[in-house]
């Protein structure tokens, strides 16, 4: 403990790294102080019951990203949502486009302009989005069924949306850590002490089973913590050895070194495209519902029949869930294959010399290295799918009633069980302890902490493991 507040004043010693770091806090406050400006034209009361209503649907990732700006309709309603969705299709799109893969390896003039172009596929995304939350609150009643209304709207969240994107670049450029990252992590922060004060409420109703219950899910979310962060830090060392070679009249190389391989390479990164891809059709039928009183797309009965099937898939919904995990595997394998190019570091070893003990240079390097990402990435997204399902599962429950076959009586036993009764509906409590808030929690953490400790031993200054280790980031 001592350790840790040394490290503390340190900080605040060294001037740039103090500057940076109220800076950082003062892009915060200024984010948060916008959470409490509502959008014009919103009835809050009509707005409050909505949500009660779509409570549990998948509306709540959007919530989730936008730290609770959504759900009161502020100017920063859509938080860093198009922000992050416009640079998940660039990183995508450097696959099939020549162009882009040729910026990307142009270094920082090239990471300049995938910056700009990201810059204004987000303005178009924020557009489009905000087009569909306006109809989603004329729908329901919270805002006025007029065209001032739809326009003022996607006006004020557009822009909302754009100075959120400012906000986070002023900080990963002039701060301290990523900033769109940091600003997640701040709406999620806000929301725990809401959560905390329902745990406390719980235990002070005297019932013995809500008692155990929250002493399980304390037990369970250090259980996942201390899992997140071992993972995050774990590194599979691939031994390197470079030749000597003549440079002039000087002999370079002849030293052993290690390449560190993430387990989780992919980060938090497929679980969060895997959710927005699973809220865009709840967005879209929550903004069209059937209308039954005019002939058209909206009063077939196909609509009904597609938009009755996307009232109950969510969260707990056994359907929901295989889809879910399913897509954290698929985009786990196809961001890690697009953030390292086997072929690509086997070239640029053999350029330098470089080669793996054993393992002939080239080809025979790419395909081990493959093999090693191969199984590293199996255990990765086995990972993110755990973390991203035992939390929800815990919280919101698992319709075992749904499952083909034996879902009746499973659902029998599980409902006549003391124990189990809670499988089928959770725990009830909110959505600040899911599985890809935890992943986001720890890992953005471990970045910034991780900067920091850098920042402190590059000026000869003890960080907060002291002189026993180093911390090492996602990124490390």
């Amino acid at each position: 403990m001592e350790k840790f507040l040394a490290a503390v004043r340190n900080m605040f010693n060294v001037p740039d790294l103090r500057r940076r770091i109220l800076f950082t806090l003062g892009m915060l406050a200024v984010y948060r102080l916008g959470a409490h400006i509502g959008a014009p034209g919103i009835n809050k009361d009509r707005l409050d019951q909505v949500w009660h209503d779509v409570a549990g649907t998948l509306l709540g990732v959007l919530d989730l990203f936008s730290g609770g700006n959504f759900r009161t309709i502020s100017i920063f309603a859509l938080g860093v949502t198009p922000y992050i969705t416009a640079s998940i299709i660039l990183q995508l799109m450097t696959v099939v486009s020549p162009q882009l893969k040729k910026l990307q390896e142009e270094g920082e003039m090239g990471r300049q302009k995938i910056n700009q172009w990201t810059r204004y596929l987000t303005v178009g995304l924020a557009g489009i989005q905000t087009s569909f939350v306006a109809h989603w609150l004329q729908v329901n009643g919270v805002g006025a069924p007029t065209w001032g209304f739809l326009l003022t709207t996607v006006l004020t969240l557009t822009t909302g949306t754009i100075f959120v994107m400012w906000l986070g670049e002023q900080i990963t450029d002039r701060g301290v850590g990523n900033g769109i990252s940091l600003l997640i992590f701040a709406g999620i922060v806000i929301g725990l002490p809401r959560g905390v004060q329902q745990v406390f409420e719980r235990v002070r109703s005297g019932d013995t089973l809500e008692t155990l219950g929250v002493i399980g899910l304390l037990v369970a979310l250090v259980g996942i913590i201390a899992f997140i962060v071992f993972v995050e830090a774990a590194r599979r060392k691939v031994p390197v050895s470079y030749a000597k070679r003549h440079v002039g009249r000087q002999v370079v190389g002849g030293q052993q070194t290690t390449m560190p391989l993430k387990i989780n390479m992919g980060g938090v990164i497929p679980v969060i495209f895997a959710s927005s891809v699973l809220s865009m059709p709840q967005s879209l039928f929550a903004a069209f519902p059937p209308d039954q009183n005019h002939i058209g797309w909206r009063g077939s009965s196909t609509w009904l029949a597609v938009w009755n099937f996307f009232q109950t898939f969510h969260a707990s919904d056994p359907y929901y869930e295989l889809i879910f995990i399913s897509l954290i595997v698929f985009f786990t394998f196809f961001y890690v294959s697009i953030v390292f190019n086997v072929e690509e570091v086997a070239d640029n070893l053999r350029k330098h010399g470089g080669f793996m003990p054993g393992i002939r240079p080239g080809k025979a390097t790419a395909e081990y290295l493959n093999s090693i990402l191969t199984r590293l990435t199996v255990v990765g997204a086995v990972y993110l799918a755990l973390v991203a399902f035992v939390p929800q599962f815990m919280l919101s429950g698992f319709k075992v009633a749904r499952l083909p076959f034996i879902g009746t009586a499973l659902d029998a036993f599980v409902s006549g069980t003391p124990g189990l009764s809670w499988i089928p509906t959770g725990m009830g409590y909110q959505f600040y302890f899911g599985g890809t808030s935890l992943l986001i929690l720890v890992g953005v953490a471990m970045d910034t902490v991780a900067q920091i400790e850098a920042q402190l031993v590059m000026r000869n200054y003890e960080g907060f493991l002291g002189g026993g280790g180093r911390l090492r980031g996602r990124r490390a």
